[in-house]
C-alpha cells in the first residue's frame, strides 16, 4: 500500500510541472537532414555613445555615494545607435541597448550588459547579447557574446573593441566594434 501511496504522489508531483505538451522535458531525435549547419558571422560597425548635448544616448542613473570611491558604481542606462562607419549620420544598421557600469576600484574596468539590436538587412529583428568587462582604457578590448535571437540565435562569440574617438569634456564616445559570432 505505501508503495501506491509513493507511485501516486510521484505521479501526481511531476505531473505538476508541464509545458503546452504535457511534459516538463522532451528531447526529440533529430533526423540528419534536420541537422542544421553552424555559421560564422563577422559584423562590423561603430558606437556611439553620446552622454552630453539636447540628444543623450547614454544617461548617468547611478553614481557613486561620496568622491572617495571615484567612479566606482557609477552606471549608465543606453541606447545607443549603431552605424556602419564612425559618422553619425551615416547608415543606422542597430542600437546597442543596456547598462555599463563602473566595475572596478583599482582600474577602468566596465560591467557591459548590452544587447546589440540591429534593424537593418538580413538581421533585422535579431540581437547579440554581451554580458562582460570592458577595460576601456586599453586600446583593444575583448568582450564576450553569451547569446542572441532571430538570426543569432544560439549564438556565442566574441566582440573587439576599439575606441574611435573620445571628448573627455562631454564623455562623448564613438567606438568600433568588429564582432565574430557562431550561430545556426
Amino acid at each position: 500500500m505505501a508503495l501506491f501511496v509513493t507511485f501516486a504522489c510521484f505521479i501526481i508531483l511531476s505531473t505538476s510541472f508541464t509545458t503546452i505538451h504535457g511534459l516538463f522535458s522532451e528531447q526529440s531525435p533529430l533526423s540528419l537532414s534536420a541537422i542544421r549547419m553552424e555559421k560564422l558571422t563577422r559584423l562590423h560597425f561603430y558606437f556611439h555613445d553620446i552622454q552630453g548635448g539636447q540628444n543623450p544616448t547614454a544617461l548617468r542613473i547611478l553614481g557613486p555615494p561620496n568622491k572617495s570611491v571615484g567612479s566606482f558604481g557609477t552606471t549608465f542606462i543606453t541606447d545607443d545607435p549603431l552605424t556602419e562607419k564612425p559618422e553619425a549620420s551615416s547608415k543606422l544598421v542597430g542600437r546597442a541597448q543596456g547598462i555599463y557600469a563602473f566595475a572596478s576600484q583599482h582600474d577602468s574596468g566596465l560591467l557591459m550588459v548590452l544587447n546589440f539590436a540591429f534593424i537593418e538587412g538580413m538581421y533585422n529583428g535579431s540581437t547579440l547579447s554581451i554580458l562582460g568587462r570592458n577595460p576601456f582604457m586599453d586600446t583593444m578590448r575583448e568582450m564576450p557574446i553569451v547569446g542572441g535571437s532571430g538570426a543569432f540565435r544560439y549564438a556565442r562569440g566574441y566582440a573587439l573593441a576599439r575606441t574611435f574617438s573620445f571628448n573627455p569634456k562631454t564623455g562623448d564616445a564613438v567606438v568600433q566594434y568588429n564582432v565574430s559570432v557562431l550561430h545556426y
